[in-house]
This record gives C-alpha cells, sequence and structure tokens, in this order.
C-alpha cells in the first residue's frame, strides 16, 4: 500500500492510499477528479442556453437561418484561418478518436484513472453527437454554398449533419478531462491553467471552420457539450467504477491488441497522408505500446 499526500485548495493536507502499480500520478489525478462537484455544469448549461436565446432572438432556429446569420463570420473566418492549410489540416486531427488515442495511450499504465474516465466520455460523446447530428440536421457548409465561394481543405464533407462539430467534442472532451486531472491546488495558478486549455481548445476547434467543415456555432456548441461529456465521464467512472479493470495489468494483452491494431491504422492512415500529428500518434504509441508489453511480461 503507497500513501501520497496532498494539498487541497484551501490549503490542508489530505492522505490517500493507493495499490497501484505506478501509484503516485494516479493518485494525483484520482484526488482532482475527487474534488470535481456537480455545479461544474452549471456553466455549460448557462451557455448553451444563452446561444439558444441569442438563435431564438434572430429567429434563426430553423437549419436555413441558422446558417445565414453565421455566413459572414464563416467566410472570414475560412478566409483568415485557411492560409495555414497544412497547420490547420494537422490541428483538426485531433479531433480523431484515433490520434487521441494514440496520444493519451501512456496513461494506461501511469494514470489508468485518466482512461477510466476517457472511456465514459467518449461514449457519451459518441451518444450526444449522433443524435443531436440527426435531430438538428443542419447542412454542412459545402452542402449549403457555392463550393468556390470558400477554402475546403482535405475532403469535401457535404452532409447534413453540421451541428454540433463532432471534432469539437472529441477536442474538447479529452482537453477537459486533461485539465482537470492535473488541476494545480492553488486558485491563480488554476485560472491560468483553465485559460491555456480553453485557449488551445479554441485553437483546435477552429481549425474546423478553416477547413470548410463546420460553422462558428457548430464547434462552439461542440467544446461546450465536449467540456460537459468530459465531466459526465468523469462522474460516471468515479462513482460506479465500470471501467476499474483498466488498471489492472492482467488485462494488459486487451490494451496491448487494442493498440496494435490502432498502430496499424495509423501506419496506413500515414501511407494514405503524411501528415506531422498521425507520425507524432505513432511515435508515441509505439513508446506506450513497448512500456505496457515490457510491464505485463515482467509481471
Amino acid at each position: 500500500m503507497r500513501q501520497l499526500f496532498l494539498e487541497n485548495a484551501d490549503g490542508g493536507i489530505e492522505k490517500i492510499t493507493s495499490e497501484k502499480a505506478n501509484p503516485l500520478l494516479d493518485l494525483y489525478v484520482s484526488f482532482n477528479f475527487s474534488r470535481l462537484r456537480p455545479s461544474l455544469f452549471f456553466l455549460p448549461a448557462v451557455l448553451l442556453l444563452l446561444i439558444a436565446a441569442f438563435l431564438f432572438m434572430l429567429d434563426a432556429l430553423r437549419a436555413e437561418s441558422y446558417i445565414l446569420i453565421q455566413r459572414e463570420y464563416f467566410f472570414m473566418l475560412n478566409a483568415a484561418l485557411s492560409q495555414y492549410p497544412e497547420m490547420q489540416y494537422n490541428l483538426t486531427e485531433t479531433g480523431n478518436t484515433l490520434v487521441v488515442a494514440s496520444l493519451l495511450s501512456i496513461f494506461v499504465l501511469h494514470a489508468p484513472k485518466i482512461w477510466e474516465s476517457l472511456a465514459s466520455a467518449l461514449l457519451v460523446s459518441c451518444l450526444f453527437s449522433s443524435v443531436l447530428k440527426k435531430l438538428f440536421h443542419v447542412p454542412r457548409p459545402a452542402a449549403f454554398f457555392d463550393n468556390g465561394s470558400f477554402t475546403i481543405i482535405g475532403r469535401t464533407l457535404s452532409g447534413h449533419n453540421s451541428l454540433p462539430s463532432g471534432h469539437s467534442i472529441t477536442i474538447f472532451t479529452a482537453l477537459s478531462i486533461l485539465m482537470f486531472a492535473f488541476m494545480p491546488a492553488r486558485l491563480i495558478n488554476r485560472i491560468f491553467w483553465c485559460a491555456l486549455f480553453v485557449s488551445a481548445g479554441l485553437a483546435f476547434v477552429l481549425t474546423r471552420v478553416a477547413l470548410g467543415a463546420h460553422y462558428p456555432i457548430d464547434v462552439l456548441v461542440g467544446g461546450i457539450i465536449g467540456y460537459s461529456c468530459a465531466l459526465a465521464g468523469i462522474f460516471i467512472s468515479t462513482r460506479y467504477r465500470i471501467w476499474k479493470w483498466i488498471g489492472n495489468r492482467k488485462y494488459h494483452p486487451f490494451f496491448i491488441i487494442a493498440f496494435t491494431a490502432c498502430w496499424l491504422a495509423l501506419a496506413f492512415r500515414i501511407m494514405q497522408e503524411h501528415l506531422f500529428i498521425f507520425c507524432l500518434s505513432l511515435f508515441v504509441l509505439t513508446i506506450s505500446l513497448y512500456k505496457i508489453t515490457a510491464a505485463y511480461v515482467k509481471r
């Protein structure tokens, strides 16, 4: 049994224990998750209500009017951001679940609490994304505007599933879990920490506008939903412990097989599109596979 003493938000010292093989980081994450309260759902709820009220006031609750009120901002952002196509294309792939799983793969060994929350959060986000896209049925920019009037980077997406942005949901789900997992104890540090993650998240999700795949409100709503899904994933995994087996070494072969499949998928994507983000994900995944395999063999 290992013990860790951590300073709480009030300046006091709390002791927590763990039987994990690599406990310190996982205990720190577990401690941060335990401090979260359901009141954190208040902010995203208010933001979504404000967006809904804004659309209602502009009579923009129908798909066509929803698109037209954003037309000027969509063209402006698309023109400005698409000047850096390679960077935008790389950054937008951080919303690819394959990339997220690869970049966070090392935490299976060192901080499984992150993966416990991530598993629940991604399931919740997948449900919200699929249901809301079908419910709103908003045509993407390429399905509504003349494709020659704005810049499209990569594959042309022309379905009627623009709202909310699925990539934005995934990005903010992963970033929010990491933000809460490593939240500093002191208030001033927490403010800078949250500002850093929110800024990074906005930079990532706006790439969806740069690529001509989404409207600005699509990515804002997706980001807010992603944040909410991260909170839901943390609370679900903490309360019900349905993923507690993730930190157990005897289940490492499952991750070795799953990550090997991810490795092959990434290698195939690199052959199709030689993007830096795919190469980076493959590099991180290779290290994770080696470490997880070595840990399992040594047990």
